[in-house]
């Protein structure tokens, strides 16, 4: 247990509070659903103890709750296997009777004077610093009951931990609070961006244009200037063959085209064998046949090879510009426009290959009004964009605020009696 003793050396450091095991102030208990003699379900999550229902069967469940074991309110639930995993719950505090997984922690309070709701708070810091995860042996890191009840824990009268506990109840809604709000904002400029694409597309930047139908549902009106023509007056359905040093070329849902190496945030798949390839140049419309009904769509940054389920597509003449018709397929994407095309493209049965998408009419501005729409809509996603950022950067640093102020109040740093 010595990185134990070395957080509180850290994290204590200067504080006059003295500490003891936790087997002073807690006991292990385990207490089977023999005979289902409760059926209230509890889940140990990153939002702490929350009710799950019986029927719910995400993630491996057991089917046999009578194996699992009975929580009382107050209780503290902790699940200390895999520790190498630091992106998961550990501690949480039981809100009301129920039962959780056997493989839990149950350590309940040996006397009123002892506050379950400061020490949540206090192992919810130690969480945070990532201290369980260097702790516990075995090929999984683990740690058992009987090294938890080791673990030093403050020892404050009740007043004191009352007053933390509270103070950090008031002070962590209010952070979460504000990142709700930032979080809210976000959806907002996300939303604003989508409808600023859609409307520069399908309606170009001038408001007071004269429209005219365009005969199609999804598009509406369209300004009077532009023509609609069929895809395949546009594009040209390429099938290119392979060359030995190219690069694998993948179409991601946020409309990005690249080679796969650019980006490593996994959600593809690798395949054995590269049977039916095909080279994409740099400047390509690019359909995923597949993914297109989810904004698979977008013009190449990079020569490489894909798959031969994508749809490779070049302009036919100069008065075409790919990423402008990307944006369009794209909003027939949002609006379900794709699905409705293929209605099965969700069970991988029929695809948006080329033979769908040449027949389907688009909206033509002149190449010039393309380019400016494109122009505008890079400026504005810009715009937008760094204000996603910037509001991402300040709930980041709420959070490290909230861990900060967690660790502070219940080691002792900071004085909370005039705040509590």
């Amino acid at each position: 247990m010595s990185k134990a003793r070395d957080f509180l050396e850290d994290f204590v450091g200067t504080s006059l509070w003295d500490t003891v095991p936790a087997k002073h102030l807690f006991r292990y208990e385990k207490s089977p659903n023999t005979g289902m003699k409760e059926s209230h379900r509890l889940a140990l999550t990153m939002r702490g103890v929350i009710d799950r229902s019986l029927e719910d069967n995400e993630g491996l469940q057991s089917s046999d709750y009578g194996s699992y074991q009975i929580f009382e309110k107050g209780d503290l639930a902790f699940k200390l296997i895999d520790l190498q995993n630091i992106k998961t719950s550990r501690v949480g505090l039981v809100p009301r009777r129920g039962i959780m997984s056997p493989a839990y922690i149950r350590l309940t309070r040996k006397s009123d004077k002892v506050l379950p709701e400061f020490y949540y708070w206090y192992f919810y810091a130690a969480y945070l610093g990532n201290i369980f995860n260097g702790l516990g042996g075995g090929i999984r890191q683990n740690l058992n009951q009987s090294e938890l009840l080791e673990f030093p824990v403050p020892n404050i009268d009740a007043l004191e931990q009352a007053n933390i506990a509270k103070f950090l109840d008031r002070e962590t809604r209010r952070i979460d609070d504000l990142i709700s709000e930032k979080n809210s904002f976000i959806t907002l400029l996300r939303e604003k961006r989508v409808a600023e694409i859609t409307r520069a597309v399908t309606k170009g930047l001038d408001v007071d244009t004269p429209l005219k139908p365009s005969g199609q549902d999804w598009l509406g009106d369209v300004p009077t200037h532009w023509h609609i023509k069929k895809a395949k007056h546009l594009f040209n359905n390429m099938a290119r063959p392979v060359e030995e040093d190219d690069g694998i070329i993948t179409a991601f849902r946020d409309g990005q085209v690249c080679l796969r190496s650019k980006r490593r945030t996994g959600g593809y798949t690798f395949a054995e064998k590269e049977v039916g390839y095909q080279r994409i140049h740099e400047g390509d419309l690019v359909i995923h046949t597949m993914d297109a009904f989810a904004g698979a769509v977008g013009v190449s940054e990079d020569t490489g090879k894909a798959t031969g389920e994508y749809a490779v597509c070049t302009p036919r003449d100069n008065n075409v510009n790919c990423h402008y018709f990307a944006m369009v397929l794209r909003c027939m994407a949002l609006r379900n426009y794709i699905f409705i095309l293929c209605p099965s493209v969700r069970e991988r049965a029929p695809r948006f290959r080329f033979i769908r998408f040449a027949p389907v009419p688009l909206p033509v501005p002149p190449r010039e009004e393309q380019d400016r729409i494109m122009e505008a809509i890079d400026r504005e996603t810009a715009r937008i964009d760094g204000l996603i950022r910037e509001t991402q950067r300040s709930i980041e640093l709420l959070k490290e605020k909230r861990s900060a102020l967690i660790t502070a109040a219940v080691t002792g740093k900071i004085d909370v009696r005039s705040a509590a």
